[in-house]
């Protein structure tokens, strides 16, 4: 059993959402990164997705984009981010961790060479946030090769032709976003049980909300509406930045996926 699966079973059983937790790796520096990812699992993060530090992040707002900056600026390299969740995962062993990236960082490598040492390094899923779903099958088949799940993006606005083929190359969870744009903490999000509904249909993986989860109230209501889990990540990538207690923060989020009126 994948580690998602082990951790969406345990979740179910328990009555709880799963919490994901975002963070842009070498961000300030590699050794402020590693202790950012031991925070939000202390914090209570059920799965952690990672960015890699990249020039042009086009689905990123600009406190992720600033992330990804401070640690280009740092000098941190794609190898570092690897060794980073090498790091990690022998730490935790059990969390899932999950790399959102773009296409440009995985060819400079090769996609055969990328996702082989994403999986050396203990990576579970990978979405890669520009390559749409009518072009994703090869991305999918060699990511499953390698032993990671592909996971691919559904919006409200995505049609039901499309919904199916993410349902089809999707594993682990399906990345739903709130809204149209960029990831940011915005009050504009907002989570569409027909969206959910249609995933449920085609059968895909467990769906997950993410771009502008920043408040205990948008993980109950992102819950409520029916979805298995949320990720944020502009609210914590901000907070680490200003200093702030990044463990307390993930901890008031973690505690609304127990809320009863968000269980499903």
């Amino acid at each position: 059993m994948s580690r998602y699966a082990a951790m969406f079973d345990h979740l179910r059983a328990t009555g709880e959402g799963a919490l994901g937790a975002f963070l842009m790796l070498g961000d300030p520096d590699l050794e402020t990164s590693a202790k950012l990812l031991d925070a939000v699992v202390a914090g209570g993060a059920d799965m952690i997705e990672v960015g890699i530090p990249f020039s042009d992040p086009v689905a990123d707002g600009p406190v992720i984009q600033a992330a990804a900056k401070r640690a280009l600026d740092a000098g941190v390299r794609v190898a570092d981010c690897f060794d980073l969740i090498a790091g990690f995962r022998a730490r935790h062993p059990d969390i899932p961790v999950g790399i959102l990236t773009y296409a440009n960082l995985v060819m400079a490598r090769g996609r055969e060479a990328f996702f082989a040492r994403a999986a050396a390094a203990g990576i579970d899923s990978i979405l890669v946030a520009d390559v749409p779903a009518r072009e994703a099958e090869p991305w999918a088949v060699e990511m499953r090769v390698a032993g990671i799940a592909p996971v691919l993006i559904a919006a409200a606005n995505t049609p039901s032709a499309t919904l199916a083929e993410i349902a089809r190359l999707s594993e682990a969870f399906t990345y739903c976003v709130t809204r149209a744009g960029i990831t940011g903490g915005h009050a504009d999000a907002r989570f569409d049980p027909a969206l959910l509904r249609a995933l449920a249909e085609a059968g895909a993986p467990p769906p997950v909300f993410g771009f502008g989860i920043s408040t205990p109230e948008h993980v109950t209501a992102a819950l409520a509406a029916g979805a298995a889990g949320v990720i944020s990540g502009s609210a914590i990538v901000a907070l680490a930045a200003q200093g702030g207690d990044v463990a307390a923060f993930v901890a008031t989020l973690k505690a609304a996926t127990r809320n009863d009126s968000a269980r499903h």
